[in-house]
């Protein structure tokens, strides 16, 4: 249902719309109506005889694309749905044709758009315009430092919510965690420094977490559910110290999200489970990029390399859920011939001048598995680059060995070939001393890390990515990726409207210094790959949806190279998220431009 007073809220933006759309007899007659109106509109904003404020120009002229954008031919063919036919419902109060799912959300994306196509999108305060632009020298700089001293101070209020594993009251905290844990299973500090004992001591089950923790009902259901139908779980000692005892304390949110699936995420995975599981878990359509067993190809440069098809623990919204059966299983390591058998076809392919090894966690093998890839890898004249995909320092740094280091560092010869590490570091307070302990055993061999982060509602606040960023740069990690959450409908409640991706790099980490900000936003458009979603040539808004979410034609990576289809994904609604970013005790007014990043 939806609030019918939104109704003529609407339309008393722009009267005109309502009228001309009574006037036509159908929708075929409105859109001719409204396309020749909009046509008048965009020239007289051309004319610029209004003397509009530049920013304000742009932004109506964007609004004004947008809304011809999505009410075109070809993008109700695309989605199989006309928007222009839902306004003409609206207008003529045909209200027994309207869809079922038509809500507020749609209404508040129309009023936003409406009022940004009229000029009127009131997201700019006047008194913020810079007094410096009218000034000049020592003048104009000491008003400009003092502006951007008061844009420093604002973000650095934001930063300070986030908690750190760095910082000595959570540290505390952690010891005192870790002490409960090692009592409960009458284990030592030395034992805590073994990650074999980390590794044999994974918690598999709601009893024995909510003895370590306490959980909520829902936590506790939701893992039991998992359980029984079935789906990968579990946690490492070390990671789950780093959870509050006590949950809903405003900072272990993301750590808990990490590895303790939402019942709906549960409920969805069940009842794919009857479904063919390679097709409809795999939503990045890894089973039509694998040209043979264990490695999948997307691009011409570089292969992704699977040896071993487990990890420590499993992130609830991990790519690989479809074929990961569950955490540490004894047949996670690939058959030696099966591995040979792909290092042989990467040796074949001499385009193919980087190789990501990934899986599952590679770093969980053992060291004499680790050496036996890496060594074959080296022979391979055209590797340049060993990439490996790891999540150990967070979830269980002890692994990480001086033995460990050195094995890996002796493939790692500068000008012949790199060995690299990309982690996956998804909140602040999974930042600890442990882990930057781990991280700096790659650096000070000369060996880079880098971050894949995943946008998700547990760390998508104001700055709260931002201040990842800043901290990773701390202990010795680059910022690389920061991921649209992919548009599984399984990890719904995780997603992000990709709008807020856009927002937060232009606003937040924008303001951040060039090397905390080196990452790249991107969307990844399933068997295709990435796509870079700074700018609209990489994707298209064509519609937006009775319920509020918005459909995005997302373009291919090679699109000026060879023909290839685009790929259409139907977002959250904004008006969702911000209802609960709300609930979480948000100001939503922080966030009131998010309307306009298409």
């Amino acid at each position: 249902m939806f609030d019918k007073s939104y109704i003529d809220r609407m339309f008393a933006i722009y009267p005109t719309f309502r009228s001309l759309l009574r006037e036509s007899k159908n929708v075929k007659m409105a859109r001719f109506f409204i396309s020749s109106y909009l046509d008048e509109l965009v020239q007289v904003l051309n004319t610029d005889k209004s003397k509009i404020q530049p920013l304000e120009w742009a932004l109506q002229t964007s609004c004004l694309l947008a809304f011809r954008r999505i009410i075109s031919i070809r993008g109700e063919r695309v989605v199989n749905y006309s928007l222009l036919r839902l306004l003409w419902l609206l207008a003529n109060e045909q209200y027994d044709e309207l869809p079922d799912d038509l809500n507020d959300g749609f209404f508040e994306e129309m009023l936003h758009l409406f009022r940004g196509m009229k000029g009127e999108s009131h997201i700019y305060d006047q008194d913020s315009y810079p007094k410096f632009m009218d000034m000049e020298g020592r003048e104009a700089a000491v008003v400009r430092s003092d502006q951007l001293d008061e844009m420093a101070g604002r973000t650095n209020a934001y930063t300070k919510r986030y908690k750190s594993g760095l910082a000595d009251a959570v540290r505390e905290i952690r010891r005192e965690n870790r002490d409960r844990i090692l009592s409960h299973f009458n284990a030592s500090e030395a034992d805590w420094n073994d990650y074999e004992w980390q590794l044999k001591h994974v918690i598999r089950d709601a009893d024995r977490l909510g003895k370590l923790v306490q959980l909520t009902d829902g936590e506790q259901q939701a893992i039991a559910a998992a359980k029984k139908a079935k789906l990968p779980f579990g946690i490492t000692p070390f990671y789950a110290s780093l959870m509050d005892y006590e949950p809903h304390r405003n900072h272990d949110h993301a750590v808990r999200a990490q590895v303790i699936p939402p019942i709906n995420y549960v409920d969805a995975m069940s009842q794919k489970a009857g479904d063919d599981c390679m097709h409809s878990f795999d939503f990045m359509m890894e089973h039509d990029t694998s040209p043979i067993d264990l490695i999948t190809r997307r691009y011409p440069n570089i292969a992704i390399l699977k040896p071993y098809n487990t990890c420590s623990q499993v992130c609830v919204y991990c790519q690989r859920n479809w074929e990961i059966d569950d955490v540490l299983i004894p047949e996670a390591m690939a058959p030696r011939e099966k591995i040979d058998a792909a290092i042989d076809w990467i040796a074949e392919r001499p385009g193919l001048i980087e190789i990501l090894v990934t899986g599952g966690d590679p770093l969980v093998m053992q060291n004499e598995q680790i050496e036996y890839v890496l060594s074959r890898l080296a022979k391979i004249e055209h590797v340049e680059r060993i990439r490996i995909g790891s999540r150990t320092p967070v979830v269980m740094p002890q692994r990480v060995t001086d033995d460990l280091a050195d094995l890996i560092a002796r493939y790692h010869e500068p000008g012949r070939r790199e060995i690299v590490l990309v982690t996956h570091f998804e909140h602040t307070y999974e930042i600890t001393p442990e882990a930057m302990q781990a991280v700096q055993q790659f650096k000070r061999r000369g060996m880079s890390v880098y971050n894949q982060t995943v946008f998700t509602i547990e760390n998508s606040r104001k700055y709260e990515l931002t201040t990842l960023r800043r901290l990773l740069r701390l202990i010795g990690v680059d910022p690389y990726y920061t991921f649209n959450t992919k548009g599984k409908e399984e990890t719904r409640s995780y997603r992000v409207p990709m709008a807020r991706l856009q927002q937060e790099v232009k606003e937040e980490a924008r303001l951040a210094p060039g090397l905390v900000r080196t990452d790249e936003p991107v969307y990844n458009v399933p068997k295709l790959g990435k796509n870079y979603v700074r700018a609209q040539q990489h994707h298209t808004l064509i519609s937006i949806l009775p319920n509020g979410s918005r459909a995005y034609e997302f373009h291919p990576w090679e699109k000026k190279l060879s023909l290839a289809e685009t790929f259409i994904d139907y977002d959250v609604s904004i008006y969702d998220y911000l209802k609960e970013l709300e609930q979480r005790g948000e100001n939503i007014e922080d966030y009131k431009t998010i309307w306009y990043y298409f």
